[in-house]
């Protein structure tokens, strides 16, 4: 009897020594990069995401444009996404460049004259340098990196969704789709709300997606029904435009479902 429980023991240790002996891989999704910007003054974390057909063949690939792509941020969780619709074609396979953050503050936000907005965001103000950042910068690094086509599209939530909106009304043709999630257009006392409906009529861009959660703060709401209120009355060529509110998420709950439902939107066969 001593002599079979030693025997197990002595299996026992073989095993696990044998599958501790096995060598560790690792699991890749992409590429990260430390690009440096001489408009910004500093180094930035870029993390890219490939599709597992991107190594099996030649083809041009469509960009998704993720701010608030850190690792620990929007990315994971997005290119998640990504992978899940392309699996079950409901996209198509899509390079996904996350931008990492240093001070979101200070990148997604324009000037504010209002003093309460100074005290709370001290680093504000930046978001004129790193859309530059983005359009001279960043934009031409990927496309020498990388296959992409002409087919990018922007996604940014909250403070992130202020600065897409700041690209989509004054520099509507650097990208061709935008997913704007609850973007906070309080900001500067709603100062970027009225340039929309003069701007609007030079826009040709392909697709708008916009959504705002119900259960958020109403001035979000009202702000973001604004600007459907202008979009959704226009009938430009090439160009769509999708509002929609998500009764249960809140700010916190809200970007995944919506990314979710505007990324099969877009990508939406004819």
């Amino acid at each position: 009897m001593k002599k079979h429980i030693f025997s197990l023991l002595v299996a026992t240790c073989l095993l696990s020594i044998n599958v501790d002996a096995q060598p560790t891989k690792t699991l890749e999704i992409g590429h990260v990069h430390t690009l440096h910007s001489t408009i910004l003054h500093e180094d930035r974390i870029i993390n890219v995401y490939l599709p597992k057909s991107y190594k099996e063949d030649t083809a041009l690939y469509p960009i998704l444009y993720l701010l608030d792509g850190s690792a620990n941020e929007d990315f994971i969780h997005v290119t998640g996404l990504v992978q899940f619709l392309t699996m079950i074609e409901a996209m198509p396979p899509t390079i996904v460049v996350g931008i990492a953050n240093i001070d979101r503050k200070r990148d997604f936000t324009f000037p504010t004259t209002v003093s309460k907005d100074k005290l709370d965001f001290p680093t504000s103000g930046g978001s004129a340098s790193f859309i530059r950042f983005i359009q001279a910068e960043l934009i031409p690094f990927i496309d020498n990196q990388y296959r992409t086509n002409a087919n990018t599209t922007l996604l940014g939530q909250s403070l992130g969704g202020l600065l897409a909106t700041e690209i989509l009304l004054q520099h509507d043709q650097l990208f061709n789709n935008y997913i704007i999630v609850s973007p906070s257009l309080w900001w500067d006392k709603q100062s970027l709300l009225p340039v929309s409906g003069k701007h609007l009529k030079y826009n040709m861009l392909h697709k708008v997606y916009m959504a705002v959660g119900g259960k958020e703060d109403l001035i979000m709401r009202q702000d973001a029904k604004k600007i459907k209120e202008i979009y959704g009355k226009e009938t430009l060529m090439n160009f769509a435009f999708r509002y929609e509110i998500l009764p249960e998420e809140s700010h916190l709950t809200i970007l995944h479902n919506a990314a979710y439902k505007a990324l099969v939107w877009l990508n939406a066969k004819k």
